[in-house]
This record gives C-alpha cells, sequence and structure tokens, in this order.
C-alpha cells in the first residue's frame, strides 16, 4: 500500500471509530477499536498524513515518539497514598498520570477538541522496561492506571527491523490486536503531494526524470546511504530560504539531506541547469507573448534533461501565481457570508461585528494550532483572513462601506484572473512554438496542470481555452493515472 493509499484507510478508520449511535455511545466500543500500526521505512510520510487526517476531519492530534520515553514516563511515576480498609490505614502505591495520557488532557482543555489521533510513532522501539506494558496499552488503551480519552483514536507507526536495529518484532498476540498496514515507498503518490504542498521545482523535476531516486536506502562498506520524501521535501524548505536569503546552494548543502554522494552530485549539477535558464533566459517575455528565436532554437536542441528542466521552470511559474489567486479566491469566498452580515448592521454594530470576527478567527487559529493541526497553509489562511478583517475596521465609515470594500477586492482578483489566462495562454504558445502541439514536453506541461489542485480548481472555476485545447489534444484527462509511466517510456 502506498502512503496515499494508507492515509485513506486510517482516514476511513478514525470515522468509523467515531461513529456515534442514536444513544450517543461509539458504534464500535472502544475495547475493540484496534489501533493502526503502519510499518514501513522511514522517511516515506508516515508522521506527515497524521496531521492531514486530523485536519480534515477538524479532530485533534497528539505526537510522541516512543524511543524517547522510559517505563516511568510513559506509565507514570510511583508514589505512596494512605488508604483504609475495614477500619485500618495502609500506605498504598499509587502513579502519577503517564506523561501522553496529560498530553492527551491537556490538549482538550486547551483547544476544547473533545476527540483525536493519538499518534504514537517508532512503538516496535520501546525500551526492555516499557515493551511488556505495551501490549495492556494496545488492547486496553491504558499506560499504568490511566485511559486514553473516550474519542480518542490510537494510531502507531514503525519501522521494519531491517531499517532500525532497536526494532522488537511483535509477536502474534500483539499483532492481533492491530490493524497492520504494509507501507511501501510510492514516488507517483508523493508527487501529488508535492505538487500541493509546492516543493521546489526543481526537485519535482529532478525527480520526474530520476524516480529511481526518490527513495534509496542501501548499505556500503561506508555505512548507509539514504535518501527519503523527508530528505527532499526538508531540503526543498532550506533552497527556498537560501534562495531568499540570496545564498549559494552547494553539494554540501544539498549532503546534508540527501544521504548518497552519487544523488547528491546530480542533483547539485541539475540544479544548476535549472539555474542557468532562470538566469541565461528571459521567461517573463514568454508570459508576455514573446519568444525569442535564438533562445527556442538553442533550447529546442538541447538535451531531454534541458529540455524538461526548462519546461519544469516555466510550469512552476504559473503554478505558483495560479496557487496564490486561488488562495485569495477561497478567502474570499470564505467571507462573503460575514461581509453581508455586516452590511446590515448599524455602523457601531458593524465595527463591533468585525472586532468579534477577528478574535474568534484569532482564537479559532490558536485552538488548531494547540490542536496539532494547523497546517502551514491552514495559517496562511487565517492570518490573511484577520488582515482582511482589520484593514475593513480601519475603513469602515459606515456599514455600507463593507459592501463596497469587498467589491474592491473581488474586482482586483477577476483582474489578476484575466491576466493570468493570458499568461497562460502565452505559455501554451510559447510550448507550441517552440517544441511542437504534441511533444513530449508540452505532454509533461499539461500532465503538471492536470495534477496539481490548485491549478486544476483554476481552470475548473475560471477556465482556460489553451488549456483545455491541448488537454483534449493530448488526452491527458483520460490518461493522467498512468501518464507519468507512458512519458518515462517515451523518453528512454
Amino acid at each position: 500500500m502506498n502512503i496515499a493509499e494508507a492515509k485513506e484507510y486510517i482516514k476511513d478508520t478514525v470515522e468509523l471509530y467515531l461513529k456515534k449511535d442514536e444513544f450517543g455511545d461509539y458504534k464500535i466500543p472502544v475495547i475493540r477499536q484496534r489501533p493502526v500500526f503502519l510499518l514501513g521505512a522511514p522517511g516515506i510520510g508516515k508522521t506527515a498524513i497524521m496531521s492531514q487526517i486530523a485536519s480534515e476531519l477538524n479532530i485533534a492530534l497528539v505526537s510522541y515518539s516512543m524511543t524517547h520515553h522510559t517505563r516511568q514516563s510513559a506509565l507514570g511515576l510511583p508514589f505512596i497514598k494512605e488508604k483504609e480498609y475495614g477500619g485500618t490505614t495502609y500506605s498504598v502505591s499509587e502513579y502519577t498520570m503517564s506523561e501522553i495520557i496529560a498530553s492527551v488532557y491537556d490538549t482538550i482543555k486547551e483547544s476544547g477538541v473533545t476527540e483525536g489521533i493519538l499518534f504514537l510513532d517508532e512503538i516496535n522501539c520501546v525500551s526492555e522496561t516499557l515493551y511488556p506494558s505495551m501490549l495492556q496499552f494496545l488492547q486496553y488503551k491504558v499506560f499504568g492506571k490511566h485511559t486514553v480519552p473516550e474519542g480518542w483514536v490510537i494510531v502507531t507507526a514503525g519501522n521494519p527491523p531491517e531499517f532500525n536495529k532497536a526494532v522488537r518484532e511483535f509477536d502474534v498476540v500483539t499483532l492481533d490486536r492491530l490493524k497492520v498496514i504494509d507501507i511501501e515507498a510510492d514516488y507517483p503518490a508523493w508527487k501529488k503531494y508535492a505538487l500541493d504542498t509546492g516543493l521546489h521545482g526543481a526537485i519535482l523535476n529532478f525527480l520526474e526524470s530520476n524516480k529511481e531516486y526518490f527513495y534509496n536506502i542501501e548499505t556500503t562498506a561506508f555505512g548507509k546511504n539514504y535518501v527519503t520524501a523527508r530528505g527532499w521535501e526538508d531540503l526543498s524548505d532550506m533552497i527556498k530560504l537560501y534562495e531568499e536569503g540570496d545564498k549559494k546552494v552547494t553539494d554540501s548543502l544539498i549532503g546534508q539531506y540527501i544521504k548518497n554522494e552519487t544523488i547528491t552530485k546530480e542533483f547539485a549539477a541539475y540544479y544548476d541547469l535549472y539555474n542557468k535558464y532562470k538566469k541565461n533566459y528571459d521567461t517573463e517575455a514568454i508570459f508576455k507573448g514573446r519568444v525569442d528565436e535564438k533562445m527556442a532554437a538553442e533550447v529546442n536542441n538541447s538535451a531531454v534533461d534541458e529540455r524538461l528542466a526548462f519546461t519544469g521552470l516555466l510550469s512552476d511559474v504559473i503554478s505558483s501565481e495560479i496557487k496564490s489567486i486561488i488562495r485569495d479566491y477561497d478567502v474570499l469566498k470564505e467571507i462573503r457570508g460575514s461581509i453581508s452580515n455586516i452590511t446590515s448592521k448599524e455602523t457601531a454594530d458593524a465595527k463591533a461585528y468585525l472586532i468579534t470576527l477577528v478574535s474568534a478567527r484569532e482564537k479559532q487559529l490558536a485552538d488548531k494550532q494547540r490542536a496539532g493541526i494547523l497546517s502551514a497553509k491552514d495559517k496562511t489562511k487565517h492570518k490573511i483572513i484577520i488582515s482582511i478583517y482589520k484593514e475593513l475596521l480601519d475603513k469602515l465609515v459606515k456599514a455600507e462601506d463593507a459592501k463596497e470594500f469587498y467589491n474592491g477586492k473581488i474586482s482586483l482578483l477577476k483582474q489578476r484572473v484575466s491576466e493570468e489566462q493570458i499568461r497562460i495562454d502565452n505559455l501554451f504558445a510559447a510550448m507550441s512554438k517552440i517544441f511542437g502541439e504534441e511533444s513530449n514536453e508540452m505532454l509533461v506541461l499539461v500532465t503538471e496542470l492536470t495534477l496539481a489542485k490548485d491549478s486544476a480548481d483554476f481552470f475548473a472555476i475560471f477556465g482556460s481555452a489553451s488549456y483545455e485545447k491541448y488537454n483534449e489534444l493530448l488526452k491527458v484527462g483520460d490518461r493522467k493515472d498512468n501518464l507519468r509511466r507512458e512519458i518515462l517510456e517515451i523518453m528512454q
């Protein structure tokens, strides 16, 4: 099972575990809610999907790595308590609440979210003293004498023994109390996630031509070489920061995240090639409808990887612009009802209402952050909405001003959409002129725009005659599930 399939499976499981009957009781009793156990190589996205699932289900998330826990921190510390039995007072051993269980209660208290996922990573690497207690926990959701609150689903994860010497293989008795999901690294599943989260274009385009480098773990005479999905994602974040600070991305930096000398050198060479096109060719002129004949001939006569790098660079530019437009569209769509409410109030009441909206949104932002389900995308959206409300509050003289303010934002968005559609038309015209209407490069461009959620939403909401023309010509919509494999075979 790949990570995308695992995500949907876990999401369905959590939804079913949290389903209640007409009396408010969980349809599947807590004791029969088997914890999920994700078993897969390190760095393939097991932890990342948990935050996505919790966010999509609007429930909380508490995560712990079990390798950091001793028996005492997981089960609680002993203390002596005086109790009376049959008229006689005895000193009895009690235990403080488990740090893990306490964290769940703290999250409920501080976020106000009563249902969630308790995610325990590296559960098959627990210490020798803690290991015997895991069976009790997996069956009864109990650490020491303290139970995980009802409404909290247990999801666990671990690595197979070949990846971690500390792994303790579970026996059949333990495994029989789990829903075990074996996960394998899968490039197409990860690529969809990478497109939606905006990984650096150089990484995406490099891996499109070198899928075997997406995930690679091998043992050599000098130790382990490893390249993981986590490594590529972390490298992407760092490259973006380096570029913002106008710092040079070196082999040494890449090697801190990609622990394979061959792959590091090949990606470094590709990154330099990617930046060569960025620097030497006036790509902005393409979006303005101008194609330099000399540049077009040079690109068209270059090697396959260079043509793909050039195509990827153009795709990255347009995808970034579309992402910004869709984000602002979603924001304006979300606040439309609030703006309508403002215009129906007296001016003083409208201002008070705006202040309430800001406070509510700030609380929602803080609650999501405390619940562990605030994605970077969601955080940005909340902050934009708060800034719009504050901007309107400063400009509001009478309640009717809210409608004019909102319509002004809509007009600006419409203008951006219109300009973007022209830039997209110019991009497709340039690609057709440089490579040809039915070229492999055009196929790659249309595929990337089809598979990325933001661009797919843009075309569905606002449309693009050029995109529709080439999507129909190349039949991308009908073939997208197998397209990447076909492209690879064509390009060999």
